[in-house]
């Protein structure tokens, strides 16, 4: 008999609260009680066998239904938070119990409302409880090749800057520091390009397109911002990485590429001051 998954029981007898499932223990009073609300509507019959997801009450009391949770012991889930207390917070799972991940298993801070990647796992006390601490129960991908275009979710961001991403919430990814320059939160999704696969079978992640895709569209960036702003920008060769990377979300050796191909072209210059467009 596992908590937190699906179990066979034969149906033992049938009172005015709903069916109780035989435990086999030889005791009646340790049969599970499967409510009504909990059946279904279904009828059933004693000595019938039928398959129940086994969970925890608020009095700690083994409960059976026969609604299929959003994810079971041992399982990577994205759920919802539904409520936040001084203890923890509750995730919507599916059935009448919400899930609940203690402080100490946040890394981070939980929003209600948001969605996240949680792990599964039933607790000392044989509750169920989640925790976001779940890159060692990604696994490593198989089958996937450089240039693949996948979705992943942000489920751990680092002091380094280096982000932890759940390729399709169950594929080890990682996206180190130079390859994303958009801001990315925990819980989100994006769509993210392989640009290498490490021995391990870690993917290693990148949101740029290829260097010439992303040199146009930088080009076309840089050209609406100065039509946007008169025609000057500050903006130049000798700017900071921080502030090309704050206003046009990439590097400043991209940034310098794509300013070099619109000197080239004719279409702006640059001085100590900034760039000027010319057309």
């Amino acid at each position: 008999m596992q908590v937190g998954d699906y179990n066979k029981f034969k149906i033992s007898r049938k009172t005015k609260i709903g069916y109780y499932l035989d435990a086999e223990t030889g005791d009646t009073k340790d049969d599970i009680l499967l409510p009504f609300k909990e059946s279904l509507e279904k009828e059933f019959e004693e000595g019938d066998e039928i398959i129940v997801f086994l969970y925890r009450d608020s009095k700690d009391r083994l409960v059976a239904t026969l609604r299929d949770p959003l994810a079971k012991v041992g399982d990577l889930a994205y759920l919802k938070v539904k409520d936040n207390s001084q203890i923890g917070a509750f995730l919507e799972i599916g059935i009448d119990r919400d899930l609940f991940v203690p402080l100490k298993e946040q890394k981070y801070r939980l929003q209600e409302g948001d969605s996240y990647l949680f792990y599964v796992y039933e607790d000392k006390t044989g509750r169920l409880a989640g925790t976001v601490d779940v890159e060692e129960h990604l696994q490593m991908g198989e089958g996937y090749k450089v240039g693949d275009e996948v979705m992943g979710t942000i489920c751990g961001l680092y002091r380094s800057e280096n982000v932890i991403v759940a390729v399709e919430d169950k594929y080890k990814g990682i996206m180190l520091k130079n390859e994303y320059f958009i801001k990315v939160r925990n819980g989100e999704k994006i769509k993210l390009k392989i640009k290498k696969v490490y021995e391990d079978g870690t993917l290693g992640l990148t949101t740029r397109v290829t260097g010439k895709e992303e040199r146009t569209q930088l080009q076309e960036d840089i050209l609406k911002y100065l039509k946007e702003n008169d025609g000057f920008m500050e903006y130049n060769d000798a700017s900071s990485p921080e502030e090309i990377k704050e206003v046009f979300k990439t590097s400043k050796n991209y940034f310098k590429r794509a300013l070099g191909g619109l000197m080239k072209s004719g279409l702006v210059t640059q001085d100590e001051k900034g760039t000027t467009l010319l057309k």
